[in-house]
């Protein structure tokens, strides 16, 4: 039997998940795989924390802590957004283990030691004000593609290309917004150049069924050329390079990631008690299937980079599918969360159960195009196909039963003729178009599929009338109940993929244990099934509960605007002030007088580093008593990721001179 490896991208330690995340990778991941478990194959769910790179390091400068400290907070988040999800792993690890970084390094070495990898000399921007060489997450700048001015040293987030930090158009340091300056060092590169051929005949081999827009993307950067890519950076956390001279130097968390996947299948398979088991599910390319379930903007990492390192490294199984999708916006703009403007999953499942998120967000999935998800959809998706359409069937149904059958349903041994007979054969054939839809990851159309079933199954109820028949033809009831009955006990089976809490309610309503997918397609009822008193699966979203605050502008009226009197100052003085570790007070002229600052910059800038400078000074502030200082007006600075930088004007100006 083939086996079927999935996983999903592993989720970046350095913040909750939210609704994009979820609707991106990892709900696509956990239908696929419950629903291959229900076929009776053999799959298993494989992911984990990413818990190296830059952001993290910048992350805790920002709050004070260890990156250690970072990671084991939102490792333990994760893992708690995801069981509020009701999404399932078969191990769940993390890439500061052990075990992942004797697995990084040994990929290393072995691509390494055949000509794979080659140490060169090269330029790397270096931040004079940070004194540090700056990795390409640490560079920001305009993207040279598509123009967006927040592109990183690696990727630009709007377009998805892919980017070396001296590509950057007007590059700045990510921590203090200085202008960086290129200084000779070394790192280790990835000869994509020499693996170009392989993956390029790989890559031919799934132009009949990869994604259009994954294939084409990987295809078209191909085409250009491929560059060779630095795998090193100069950070002290991380997997360390397992070269003598390669001292401070660690991989860089795109090339050790992808590599958590094969550690979490180690670790996996440790836990079953069989160490080497990982080896049949890695190493044995004839039998295994593996799939990677991923968002847009890892393309350029499933498609290209890691599988060179599979190919380049030789032992390992290739991916079969990359199933990226796009992106999921929220209420018409994409989701940000620098700007809050994001809906975390923490949030959401304390107001809705799980089912209920799982469902709306499987509506809105952006299998092919970026999709929006809004409030008023996810309402009138609930009421009107959860509650009205899916909830209702099931529970008039089992509501009839009890009420007018005493609780008894069945037996059912002949197809018959007519309506009996078309929804019987909808029961015969459902599992299998269904599980098409699935195997060829169409997740959407497949949850559509199944409301569609059910609203058959409501059609056919109001078209028999059991409340009608009941009094008439007790028989023709209890035969139209048999076959409704038959129908939610196949759904309970093909519901649950997509909505795994509702599929066991109903199992324990109708007395079912039918978890078997092609079993699914058999109608019949042997003998007489007592059911239990049925329970509402479902209640109506009566308003939009949660409230999404963006950091949104408050204008200003232009009279108002004209009251501010901002002129440009030059520091003639700055000194600590005592007791008070964040402030300084700094004497500023302004031509015609001098005006006394208290600015809580302490924390970024030595005092003598002001002294000549000249920054913008909003004057007709009302003066302020500040630590026994009196404030008379206030310094214009920057908020670069809660770090103030000083603003100058382009050339030296007369102090006094006003800003229009």
């Amino acid at each position: 039997m083939k086996k079927i490896l999935v996983t999903s991208a592993l989720p970046y330690a350095n913040g909750p998940l939210h609704i994009g995340h979820i609707a991106g990778a990892y709900l696509p991941a956990d239908i696929y795989t419950r629903y291959q478990k229900l076929r009776g194959r053999n799959a298993i769910h494989i992911c984990g924390t990413d818990e190296h790179g830059v952001a993290i390091t910048i992350r805790a400068d920002r709050e004070g802590k260890t990156p250690k400290e970072i990671v084991d907070f939102y490792h333990e988040r994760i893992k708690e957004d995801f069981r509020l999800m009701r999404i399932e792993f078969d191990n769940f690890s993390r890439t500061t283990l052990p075990l992942h970084y004797e697995t990084a390094k040994e990929f290393f070495l072995r691509l390494y030691e055949k000509g794979y990898i080659s140490k060169k000399e090269t330029e790397q921007y270096y931040c004079p004000n940070c004194k540090r060489f700056l990795p390409d997450r640490y560079v920001e700048g305009t993207c040279p593609y598509c123009g967006y001015e927040k592109a990183r040293g690696d990727q630009c987030d709007n377009c998805g290309r892919w980017l070396e930090p001296k590509e950057l158009i007007n590059p700045r340091c990510a921590i203090c917004g200085t202008t960086p300056e290129l200084r000779k060092s070394f790192h280790y590169y990835l000869l994509l150049s020499k693996l170009a051929p392989k993956l390029k005949a790989y890559l031919d081999t799934k132009k009949s069924y990869w994604k259009p827009e994954v294939i084409g993307l990987a295809l078209s950067w191909i085409r250009e050329g491929l560059k060779d890519r630095a795998i090193t950076r100069d950070l002290s956390w991380g997997v360390p390079v397992p070269l003598k001279e390669a001292q401070g130097k660690v991989l860089y968390v795109w090339f050790d990631a992808p590599i958590g996947y094969i550690s979490s299948t180690k670790e996996w398979a440790i836990k079953k008690g069989d160490p080497d088991l990982w080896k049949e599910w890695w190493q044995d390319k004839e039998n295994t299937k593996l799939v990677h379930f991923i968002g847009k903007d890892n393309i350029v990492f499933h498609a290209l980079v890691w599988p060179s390192m599979l190919l380049g490294h030789g032992d390992y199984v290739l991916p079969d599918n990359v199933p990226a999708n796009y992106y999921l916006n929220l209420e018409g703009s994409k989701i940000s969360t620098s700007r809050n403007w994001a809906i975390w999953i923490g949030d959401l499942a304390r107001l809705y159960p799980a089912d209920y998120i799982r469902f709306a967000l499987t509506y809105s999935m952006p299998e092919t195009k970026d999709s929006d998800f809004t409030f008023a959809d996810f309402k009138e998706r609930i009421n009107n196909e959860l509650v009205n359409n899916f909830g209702n069937f099931v529970n008039r149904t089992l509501s009839f039963i009890v009420k007018y059958l005493k609780g008894r349903v069945g037996p059912l041994t002949d197809k018959g003729s007519g309506e009996d007979a078309h929804i019987l054969s909808l029961v015969e054939k459902a599992p299998y178009e269904l599980g098409n839809l699935i195997d060829t990851y169409n997740f959407r159309k497949g949850l559509k599929y199944i409301m569609e079933l059910s609203a058959s199954g409501n059609r056919y109820f109001d078209k028999m009338a059991p409340w009608i028949s009941r009094k008439q033809d007790l028989n023709r009831t209890k035969r139209t109940l048999s076959v409704c009955y038959a129908l939610i006990r196949t759904l309970s089976v093909l519901i649950e993929p997509y909505l795994p809490d509702s599929a066991q309610k109903i199992r324990k309503m109708i007395k079912s244990n039918l978890r078997n997918w092609e079993k699914a397609a058999d109608w019949s009822i042997p003998t007489e099934i007592e059911i239990e008193r049925p329970e509402v699966l479902y209640k109506k979203v009566e308003e939009e509960k949660i409230e999404i605050k963006e950091e949104k502008m408050d204008y200003i009226t232009f009279d108002e605007f004209k009251k501010l009197i901002i002129k440009i100052g030059s520091i003639k003085n700055a000194e600590k002030v005592e007791g008070a570790d964040k402030l300084l007070k700094l004497t500023v002229d302004l031509g015609d007088k001098e005006i006394t600052l208290a600015a809580g910059i302490a924390e970024y800038y030595e005092p003598s580093e002001l002294i000549g400078k000249q920054i913008p000074v909003l004057v007709n502030l009302e003066p302020k008593k500040i630590r026994g200082i009196l404030s008379q007006g206030m310094m214009l600075a920057a908020d670069e990721k809660g770090r103030p930088i000083l603003l100058h004007p382009e050339k030296e100006v007369r102090p006094g001179s006003k800003v229009r």
